[in-house]
């Protein structure tokens, strides 16, 4: 339903007051990713809490799974969902209308969730040992319309790369780990909620290297992107790791809308999902990323004044 329309029978029901009649409930759609991922289950948890906790307010909240961030974008500013999930780091340059985004796009933080650590990983035989050891390699670089050019891009653009020095590879995680096993691909970039089923999987078949990203490229990311963090992967959390790894979080995954969204939808949602978090929790752990000090952390996407609202309301949102 497109927002002009959604937003006429959201207006009904206010003067109205809710009703048993089933024509008159507000329908609520949160797009996800494809199933196999975090954002689908997330996602789903987040339509299903909001949907146990909002009986009278007559919604009716449903997940639906998508192409990912990128469809989830497109989709919200023409009203086709009314929430989504979205990496952080693509989800930065849509609202400012840069890299494959031609025009800025209304999308708007709702709350920050879990961090997405990410890296580049090579069988430990294959001679590869920095990211600059990648020039003429085949390399993996997620799915072929997914986005991940949005972080990967400027790590390698930080170590003096780009994807003109390897040949780039278009698979999934799950495809990912199944060229590195039979060696037809060098290297891949791997990464979610750690730990990382593709990355345990990997470590699992074989020794695994993973490429560590330069002191200096590091704190280039970070100081010049919002979206960019440092992230440790603790020793042993993968087999064969004996050290920590100096990582990056290369974008949060977090819950957005568009602009135009209603401010007390926004507000009504977000509060039920902040104070109800333990039932997220109880369906992915990510969920324990909806806490005071994560969900209103700046990634460079501008908040929803809903949300905004609601958060200054339980004295979280940020003083500065």
């Amino acid at each position: 339903m497109r927002n002009s329309a959604w937003l006429a029978v959201l207006l009904f029901l206010v003067g109205c007051g809710s009703s048993e009649n089933a024509s008159e409930r507000v329908f609520l759609t949160v797009g996800t990713a494809p199933p196999g991922g975090a954002f689908f289950v997330v996602g789903s948890a987040i339509a299903e809490v909001a949907q146990s906790n909002a009986a009278e307010l007559s919604w009716q909240v449903s997940a639906q799974g998508t192409k990912g961030t990128q469809e989830n974008i497109r989709r919200l500013q023409q009203g086709d969902l009314q929430f989504a999930l979205a990496n952080a780091a693509i989800s930065y340059f849509a609202v400012r209308g840069e890299g494959i985004w031609k025009t800025p796009h209304s999308v708007r933080s709702v709350m920050t969730l879990a961090p997405n650590v990410a890296l580049f990983v090579t069988p430990a035989d294959s001679g590869i040992k920095t990211i600059a050891d990648l020039k003429g390699k085949r390399v993996v670089v997620g799915p072929n319309g997914a986005g991940f050019e949005h972080f990967i891009a400027p790590i390698l653009t930080a170590h003096g790369l780009s994807y003109q020095d390897f040949t780039p590879l278009h698979q999934s995680q799950q495809g990912a780990v199944a060229l590195l096993a039979d060696g037809s691909a060098d290297a891949a970039f791997l990464g979610g909620a750690v730990p990382t089923a593709s990355i345990v999987q990997a470590c699992a078949t074989r020794e695994i290297h993973f490429i560590p990203f330069t002191a200096k490229a590091r704190e280039k990311l970070v100081q010049n992107y919002s979206f960019f963090t440092h992230k440790e992967i603790p020793a042993g959390t993968y087999k064969g790791q004996t050290e920590a790894y100096a990582g990056l979080n290369v974008g949060n995954m977090h819950l957005v809308t568009a602009d135009s969204m209603d401010e007390e939808v926004v507000y009504q949602f977000t509060k039920r999902i902040y104070e109800n978090a333990e039932q997220v929790v109880a369906r992915h752990p990510a969920g324990r990323a909806i806490n005071p000090a994560n969900v209103v952390r700046d990634t460079g996407t501008p908040f929803h004044a809903g949300a905004i609202r609601y958060y200054k309301e339980v004295g979280i949102w940020p003083s500065k």
